[in-house]
């Protein structure tokens, strides 16, 4: 049996990722977060440490503690509206260090990253592991492609796997407000018009439980590397947020902006070769599947509230 270690376990992937490894009861299963244990999905069949790993020190006792044989490292700033450009991004490499080199000398033998699209240059459209050029655009995309690098090389120096996971868009149950379907959702089911980008852009989705099921591919794989973790399908805004007013019912107060003076990039979608052919995994949710399963996780939030 591994021992697998989840960082940023209260996180909007994390707490996805738990379930699913609770689920399938193959591992020992360790969360941190920065107070332990929460309430809610994911707390049961997982032991749950206290622990603020941008404090120096408490990654080394954290690993002392643990031994794991895996590591699943989430915890970044993802806040939204300031997550490109928070001080945190540098402090999250040197913590994310201090945290691998804790690892790997208690033995550990895998660690898989989460990345992001966010490190790509998105004038590319399609965006392929290792031939899509890269951005360096803001701290974000400087600090995550930065960590990347010393990943692989720290796993070629000391001789454990890697994989690192490039996360496109997504949304599902336990959504922060302030992301594009959340919000949209939200604005819908209270009866106020939901105000909108044009909508012309398009962008590749994926529901939360299907992240956390390609992320869980990848740290049981024995595949060293980068894997975009997407649908591999471009869907306009537009075709995205109309979509939700069908299913609440309320069209009627979706508010789209006029065409803005500095056009967005107009396509960002991954290649899922990888994740799909090499590592054989599969979604369990289509778009609208997957939308709609978000809508009546608002309703039922709204209900019990």
């Amino acid at each position: 049996m591994s021992t697998v270690l989840v960082t940023g376990a209260t996180g909007f992937i994390g707490s996805a990722v738990l379930c699913c490894l609770a689920d399938s009861r193959r591992d020992a299963l360790h969360a941190v977060s920065r107070t332990g244990a929460p309430a809610g999905p994911g707390r049961a069949g997982c032991t749950w440490h206290a622990a603020d790993l941008l404090q120096p020190g408490q990654a080394a006792r954290l690993i002392a503690t643990v031994r794991p044989t895996h590591l699943l490292h989430l915890a970044w700033t993802a806040e939204p509206g300031r997550y490109l450009t928070a001080p945190e991004n540098f402090a999250w490499v040197r913590a994310s260090l201090e945290l691998l080199e804790a690892f790997q000398a208690a033995g550990g033998r895998r660690a898989v990253l989460a990345g992001s699209c966010i490190e790509y240059d998105w004038s590319a459209g399609r965006c392929v592991e290792e031939r899509t050029p890269l951005s360096y655009a803001s701290p974000y995309a400087a600090c995550k492609n930065a960590m990347r690098e010393l990943l692989a090389a720290m796993a070629a120096r000391h001789g454990f796997s890697w994989g690192w996971g490039r996360v496109f868009l997504l949304y599902g149950p336990r959504e922060p407000e302030r992301k594009l379907v959340a919000s949209v959702i939200g604005s819908l089911l209270a009866g106020q018009p939901a105000q909108c980008s044009e909508g012309s852009q398009q962008r590749d989705f994926l529901h939360v439980a299907d992240v956390a099921t390609a992320f869980v591919t990848l740290l049981r794989a024995e595949y060293d590397g980068i894997v975009n973790i997407g649908s591999g399908c471009a869907v306009s805004v537009r075709e995205l947020v109309t979509t939700l007013g069908r299913l609440t019912g309320r069209e009627d107060l979706l508010r789209f902006a006029p065409p803005p003076a500095t056009p967005e990039a107009p396509l960002v979608v991954a290649d899922t070769a990888r994740l799909r052919d090499t590592l054989g995994w599969r979604p369990r949710f289509t778009l609208a599947e997957g939308l709609a399963d978000a809508v009546r996780w608002w309703q039922s939030q709204r209900q019990s509230a």
